[in-house]
């Protein structure tokens, strides 16, 4: 995979959360990977390159310049690549899109969000200590394991989908769909879409 050597002229930034490495691939952890690869595969992105301890892509999306980058340092450290991104982007928060997997919704279902808080996701608490909060977040539906203890949370979103893999791709299109309108509509408008759709 060559390095990466960004334009700077991205308009916004697109981050999908996942762990590296063919363990954890199709993983409910890794739903944000996928959706940014939709996403690289619908609008002709280039192929990926190494940059910013992840991987990652600038191309055009309805016409807007568009970065995405998947960050390689596993899930507990996602801020330092996402950081070092958005440092040579020099783009506001306002402009960045983080898309992670979330367990308090159902399997299905979306939010997109401004800002808040982690949700006990070791990724977005990566990010939000090394950037700030203030970076809108697109929440995608796994569904909740049987208790919230953290050794079953963890085992829960390292496991695979049970549902079907027809259904998995549609989870991870309607993410996709979600992120498109965030770029072309804004936040509030996207949201007043994106939070009524799903199961």
């Amino acid at each position: 995979m060559a390095l990466f050597r960004p334009q700077s002229n991205s308009d916004y930034l697109i981050v999908g959360l996942g762990n590296p490495g063919p363990t954890y691939e199709g993983t409910r952890h890794n739903v944000g990977y996928q959706v940014v690869e939709l996403l690289a595969r619908r609008h002709g992105f280039p192929k990926a390159k190494r940059g910013f301890d992840g991987r990652c892509a600038e191309g055009s999306i309805g016409g807007r310049p568009a970065f995405l980058l998947q960050p390689t340092t596993f899930m507990n450290d996602s801020g330092r690549s996402v950081a070092a991104a958005l440092r040579a982007l020099k783009l506001p928060l306002a402009q960045v899109l983080v898309v992670h997997d979330h367990i308090d919704l159902p399997f299905g279902k979306l939010r997109l969000v401004d800002g808040g808080g982690s949700g006990g996701h070791n990724g977005l608490k990566s990010i939000t200590g090394l950037i700030g909060a203030d970076y809108a977040r697109l929440r995608v539906g796994v569904d909740r394991p049987a208790s919230y203890d953290p050794d079953i949370v963890a085992g829960w979103v390292l496991s695979r989908f049970p549902e079907s893999k027809r259904d998995v791709e549609g989870l991870v299109a309607a993410a996709a769909d979600a992120a498109e309108l965030w770029l072309e509509l804004g936040l509030q408008d996207a949201a007043a879409r994106v939070n009524g759709l799903g199961r």
